[in-house]
């Protein structure tokens, strides 16, 4: 199980939305690549980023924040946001990403997202971003009439190494996961589900840890984090204790 730290980047900074609103955006850090390593050096394992600008633009935007990051941290870094083409995801992976994240053009484009995943097999994961039930795209400016569940099967057997889903409407406001949803995807589908979008406390780092959540790869945080709400250290460490074999240290 991997508590991943977000690192949300708007106009090469790091910022939290509310319920996906540029406008409504708080700005955290100035530095991202001094976040990323402050992340590091709390022991996190993994980062997530983002590139809130090229989600809406279409391409990237934020590149040098990201270049930035990639030399500050030893952490596997995954990108979403703005990787539209296989010229994209081809680039970004030269310069260092463990992962691409492709989310809009996986529902315009799914055979491109097959195509990514014969041609760099575990590197493409799979953002699905809900609002009511429905995929939104292009930043979630944009709504579908596509399910998340008929959307995340369409990538069966495909070779796609994880699925980022994350409720639009917790995003941000510290409403906590929703885990009847995020748990209904990962019994629908073999592809290894991350939960994001309102990781709010402990009690959400407990729940991830719960039998019937050991299915998820894990799940994404970040502005409890940023605001102090959840402790690094202590979440860790509860990370830690259920991934050890029972009876150790006793």
């Amino acid at each position: 199980m991997i508590l991943f730290p977000a690192i949300d980047l708007k106009d090469g900074s790091c910022v939290r939305l509310k319920l996906g609103d540029m406008t409504q955006a708080t700005i955290y850090n100035v530095d991202p690549a001094a976040q990323a390593r402050a992340f590091e050096e709390q022991g996190f394992e993994w980062l997530h980023v983002v590139d809130l600008n090229g989600a809406f633009a279409g391409e990237s935007v934020n590149g040098a924040a990201v270049d930035a990051i990639l030399k500050a941290t030893r952490n596997p870094v995954q990108l979403g946001g703005g990787i539209r083409t296989l010229a994209h995801i081809e680039n970004w992976l030269s310069r260092g990403l463990a992962r691409v994240i492709l989310g809009t053009i996986a529902v315009r484009d799914p055979a491109l997202v097959v195509e990514a995943c014969r041609r760099f097999p575990g590197r493409i994961a799979v953002g699905i971003d809900a609002k009511g039930g429905k995929v939104a795209v292009e930043g979630w400016a944009e709504a579908s009439e596509l399910g998340v569940i008929e959307l995340a099967r369409k990538f069966e057997g495909a070779g796609v190494s994880a699925i980022i889903y994350t409720d639009i409407d917790r995003d941000g406001v510290l409403a906590g996961i929703n885990w009847p949803s995020t748990l209904q995807l990962a019994d629908a589908v073999s592809i290894p589900v991350i939960a994001s979008g309102g990781l709010a406390s402990v009690d959400d780092i407990r729940r991830m840890l719960e039998p019937d959540a050991s299915k998820l790869e894990g799940a994404i945080s970040g502005r409890a984090l940023y605001d102090g709400r959840i402790d690094p250290a202590a979440a860790l460490s509860m990370i830690k204790a259920a991934r050890a074999p029972k009876g150790e240290g006793i």
